[in-house]
């Protein structure tokens, strides 16, 4: 019995040794923990699809991206794990071979020849770092593996590696370094690129390709090699790999939208990724249009863009100065959201509310002479006068009198206030009223406000609310859809610049008093690009304009985007673009009732009151108005009754009157040439 107990007495003895040991080592592991805190990265500005426009270094210095494996390219990590650790997913942070290996190879040269370090020890000395090399540091290296393994998911540590790991100088982790050296993101990267930076983290210093071509083409070569026995890709693909020339120079990191980046930087304190909504290609390729044009244009010039999809709001690119950097260009200060004159740029709703209160067509005459309104008299942008024109001609050729009068016709208050209800508010003279001048730019405005506008005819009369960040947008209606297809339909016929094909654009130029602000504005059925031309500091251009200066500027920027082009809306029920001999007598000549005598002579017939009729008895109820219509005349109208004129002018062709009493009364209407009509209609 006794020699059947003594060795159960020892297993017994010697499991309780190892249990307590366990604890042991458990205990000591939950006391010395490793340092696992996430590390500190670079903060992030990004565009749709998580490009990166914008970065800042960490506090110390450093170019380090957070990283996600489904954003590397899975050759690159298969290459990886096969030339740094090719048992990484089997051991737990500790190889036994590869550690033997380095011993033997220790006693057989009586130095160091590989290290047997794993991914996890590599992940343990960048997450605690020792400047020796010995024996005890690698131990330590091999304690800290163990308890990242229990702690970390494989996946998890991969990532953490390539956060962490070095590419030469301030640059760590995987996509810091092909953001550098190749410009791309690392799920893009050739065969050649991936081995050199699978290498480099080994000894980046004395592989940098910028200052040691050779022994980062060596290196590379190496992996290439080893993926090649390990069976991940053939001696062709390895040959076609070391084709490709390592870089000579590191390139900068990507500084794109910079006052938007700076904006979102502010609204976002403390946060490590802020998203927009700017597309990076159309981007680079508008802020790329904006730098060559401005070098064309003078040393204080710049150009200010912002291109907008007019159904969801998103602003897709911005450009806010030709040159963050350039100081005589003021390039500090964002040009999209500076207030600034639009010249004749809000002349298309002026129009659009004149079509939408019934007072013209396309094809409806409109006088383009000189007059005045109560003694402002405003002048043509050439100084000179084309007589009659259509409607059409007029907003294609920005006549500005035109313009005036049919603004004088609609009413600046009502332009404003729909205006505002679109969300676009404009900057008037302190104290002032609105006024005709507003039709000649005699409101401020900023350039995104502008494009806000214009999202209204691209997107059949609905003005949506635009921002370069995610989220719902609101949206009103700004015109009528047949209102706002008329506008479209007009400026679609409007000539490009010189030199600039026809892209299926509709589009409106505007030029400031002064020649301080040349602008220009286009859409298609998607998109809107608001271009401003000037200098930030308000001072005058001689010879800049709208049309020859920022509407070049328009179409280029649209050909160089890449957003491409979407058709024009289609026209609504009941829009047509009618001849003029097929437009009602009343509609083939506008008249605001200004014009010179001479101008005073009409081919309307004289004004004819159709409802009531003459004679009718009229019964009616308390608080209860009488609908007046006539016929015929000119506009605008003056109605009387019984002598007694009611509120203001009209230029609609209906009214109503709300009668004081019963009895006889007499209802008269006067047209714009003096023409008179009554009836006389008796009040139950």
């Amino acid at each position: 019995m006794m020699r059947w107990k003594r060795p159960l007495a020892a297993l017994y003895l010697t499991a309780l040794a190892g249990a307590a040991g366990m604890a042991g080592l458990d205990a000591l592991d939950r006391a010395f923990p490793p340092p696992l805190d996430p590390p500190a990265t670079s903060v992030e500005v990004v565009g749709r699809d998580g490009a990166l426009l914008r970065a800042l270094a960490t506090p110390q210095g450093a170019w380090r991206f957070r990283v996600s494996l489904d954003d590397v390219d899975p050759r690159f990590l298969d290459m990886l794990v096969a030339y740094e650790d090719k048992r990484f997913f089997a051991h737990s942070g500790v190889d036994p071979l590869a550690v033997a290996r380095a011993a033997v190879q220790l006693a057989a040269f009586g130095r160091i020849v590989s290290g047997g370090s794993t991914i996890t020890m590599q992940l343990a000395r960048l997450a605690e770092p020792r400047a020796e090399r010995s024996i005890a540091a690698k131990l330590r290296q091999m304690a800290r593996a163990l308890q990242i393994e229990r702690r970390l998911s494989k996946r998890e540590i991969l990532e953490r590696y390539l956060t962490l790991a070095p590419y030469g100088g301030n640059l760590e982790g995987i996509r810091a370094a092909s953001l550098a050296w190749y410009g791309k993101e690392p799920k893009r990267l050739g065969l050649g690129e991936a081995a050199l930076l699978v290498a480099l983290p080994q000894l980046p210093e004395r592989r940098r390709p910028d200052r040691h071509p050779q022994a980062a083409e060596a290196a590379r070569d190496r992996v290439l090699e080893r993926v090649v026995a390990a069976g991940l890709i053939d001696a062709a693909e390895a040959a076609r790999g070391r084709e490709h020339a390592t870089p000579a120079a590191r390139r900068p990191l990507p500084f794109l939208a910079a006052h938007a980046a700076e904006q979102a930087l502010r609204d976002h304190p403390g946060e490590g990724r802020v998203a927009l909504t700017l597309d990076r290609r159309a981007q680079e390729a508008l802020e790329r249009v904006a730098r060559e044009a401005a070098q064309r244009l003078g040393p204080r010039l710049s150009v200010a863009m912002v291109l907008a999809d007019a159904q969801s709001g998103n602003i897709l690119a911005e450009v806010g100065a030709a040159g963050f950097f350039d100081e005589a260009r003021f390039g500090w200060i964002d040009m999209t959201r500076a207030v600034r004159s639009p010249g004749s740029a809000l002349k298309p709703f002026i129009y659009g509310l004149a079509f939408e209160q019934g007072m013209v067509a396309q094809e409806t005459i409109i006088a383009d002479r000189p007059s005045s309104f109560s003694g402002y008299r405003p002048k043509n942008f050439d100084l000179a006068y084309q007589g009659d024109v259509s409607v059409r001609t007029a907003l294609q050729m920005s006549l500005n009198v035109p313009a005036v009068h049919l603004l004088d016709a609609v009413g600046p208050a009502r332009l404003t206030s729909r205006l505002r209800h679109a969300g676009v508010e404009l900057a008037l003279p302190r104290g002032e009223a609105p006024g005709l001048a507003i039709a000649l730019g005699g409101a401020g405005v900023s350039l995104r406000d502008l494009v806000r506008l214009y999202t209204g005819l691209a997107n059949r009369g609905l003005s949506t609310e635009i921002s370069d960040r995610p989220g719902p947008r609101s949206a009103a209606a700004l015109l009528d859809p047949r209102a706002a297809w008329q506008v479209a339909d007009m400026l679609a016929g409007v000539a490009p610049p010189e030199g600039a094909s026809q892209r299926g654009i509709a589009y409106k130029t505007g030029t400031s008093y002064g020649y301080r602000d040349a602008w220009s504005v286009g859409f298609d059925g998607r998109h809107v690009l608001g271009v401003w031309v000037g200098r930030p500091d308000g001072a005058a251009v001689p010879g800049l304009s709208g049309y020859a200066t920022a509407a070049p500027i328009l179409f280029d920027a649209f050909a160089r985007s890449g957003i491409g082009v979407a058709a024009l809306p289609r026209p609504p029920a009941g829009a047509t673009r009618t001849a003029r001999a097929d437009l009602p007598v009343t509609l083939r000549r506008f008249s605001s009732g200004r014009e010179t005598p001479d101008d005073a002579r009409v081919a309307e017939p004289a004004p004819q009151i159709v409802f009531p009729p003459q004679g009718a008895r009229v019964e009616l109820g308390e608080e209860m108005k009488l609908a007046l219509k006539l016929q015929g005349g000119r506009a605008p109208f003056r109605w009387l009754a019984n002598g007694r004129p009611l509120d203001g002018l009209s230029r609609r062709r209906e009214a109503s009157w709300q009668p004081d009493g019963a009895g006889f009364s007499t209802l008269t209407v006067i047209d714009a040439a003096g023409r008179t009509a009554s009836v006389g209609v008796f009040i139950e």
